[in-house]
């Protein structure tokens, strides 16, 4: 009896955690569906570069103001309410991107979905951390894994409904119906049972969790790490919202083509972070992410100059799977410096976000001045700035990184 009674937190651990895995996997098939269609959606809907620009930088900004406010409840003990509250806007919001047909509608499906998405996946991500904290790095790279296997089967799910002359409506109504299974696999699942004895410090009140965020908000590495993950995005994220739309209108190619492009991209991140997992028991997080950014910083410029498709292709493939652990070294660091505070973590990146979130509509606005090929350069920023600071540092993982 008491063998039974020791070994059931270690199932419930097991199944939070394939079913947390789910999540971000139906998360990113979002992400996936949404990157291939995007030129679709545009014609349909008859979509600006600015337009396209305001329905990243709206809805991200509007959800980085509501998240940090997520992030504190979830430490003070709502964090059971917030995931599955979310869960069920995040199939509201999905089932609305079906419905959309002009550029509010979509824009109000967006607006619902980012901050629904914080509530049930960036704190189903928390959770993850906190439920084996002991396995954090290895569980972020499980979790990036995971996400670049949703990514990358996303196109491949568009492919298949145009095949079967469906349209990307149908594929985010199918989503949501996903979204619906996952939530009533978590609807009785103990999570905060289950992150309970990771909480050394349990914050009690709201004010308290809010004194937390601001103290740490002081602290010159949480600052490091949240300006490189907003950065960083530039090309990872950011990116791949416009790499469908620079293959149809710079490279030349398709739409279905462009589909397959964005496959490329996903499918070699699968690879990167699949490779990144036993390669983290052997070199340091950010060894590789060094590595990786000096190589990235030369062949981009590459990939934006060369014309022919087929070598894009090929360049593209590279930087998926060279670029593939930024997400998992960087936030592995910050949740490492913030030891018991996954919500709180949540609440800064969302800070954080309210400048990165303008990010997409400033190269919006630069693709509709000076065109979308010198946009797409900007994005050399990431790459910069993740050398820059390693050289101003003179070493990477000091002391305060844990």
């Amino acid at each position: 009896m008491g063998l039974k009674g020791k070994n059931k937190p270690t199932r419930t651990v097991i199944v939070l955690t394939i079913i947390f895995l789910a999540i971000e996997v139906l998360d990113e098939l979002v992400d996936g569906v949404g990157g291939a269609a995007y030129p679709l959606i545009r014609n349909d809907l008859h979509l600006s570069y600015v337009q396209v620009g305001l329905l990243f930088a709206i809805p991200n900004t509007i959800s980085s103001a509501i998240e940090p406010i997520v992030g504190i409840f979830a430490d003070i003990g709502r964090r059971r309410q917030l995931i599955l509250g979310g869960g069920i806007a995040f199939a509201i919001a999905l089932l609305l991107m079906s419905l959309s047909y002009n550029f509010l509608g979509l824009l109000g499906a967006f607006i619902l979905f980012y901050p629904a998405s914080g509530c049930f996946v960036s704190l189903s991500e928390a959770t993850l951390m906190d439920i084996a904290p002991k396995r954090q790095e290895q569980n972020m790279a499980r979790w990036a894994l995971a996400g670049s296997v949703g990514n990358a089967m996303g196109p491949l799910i568009l492919a298949g409904a145009i095949a079967w002359h469906q349209s990307w409506r149908s594929t985010f109504l199918v989503l949501a119906i996903l979204t619906v299974f996952a939530i009533a696999l978590l609807w009785n699942k103990p999570i905060l049972r289950a992150t309970a004895s990771s909480q050394s410090e349990p914050t009690h009140n709201f004010k308290t969790g809010v004194s937390y965020a601001v103290d740490a908000l002081k602290r010159r590495t949480v600052l490091r790490w949240l300006t490189l993950l907003q950065l960083s995005d530039l090309m990872l994220d950011i990116f791949g919202r416009f790499l469908a739309l620079y293959f149809v209108d710079i490279a030349g190619i398709n739409s279905s083509q462009a589909s397959m492009a964005v496959g490329i991209w996903l499918g070699c991140g699968v690879l990167g972070d699949f490779a990144l997992i036993p390669l983290l028991n052997r070199v340091r997080g950010l060894d590789y992410l060094k590595l990786s950014a000096i190589v990235v910083l030369c062949l981009y410029p590459a990939f934006l100059t060369i014309p022919n498709p087929a070598i894009k292709l090929v360049i593209l493939g590279f930087l998926g799977f060279l670029n593939s652990g930024w997400y998992t070294v960087l936030q592995g660091q910050l949740y490492a410096a913030m030891p018991g505070q996954s919500g709180t973590v949540m609440t800064l990146n969302n800070l954080a976000g309210l400048v990165g979130g303008l990010m997409p509509l400033a190269l919006g606005w630069i693709a509709q001045q000076y065109g979308l090929q010198y946009a797409m350069w900007m994005l050399l920023v990431a790459p910069l700035a993740l050398l820059r600071l390693n050289g101003e540092m003179g070493r990477w993982g000091d002391g305060e990184t844990g």
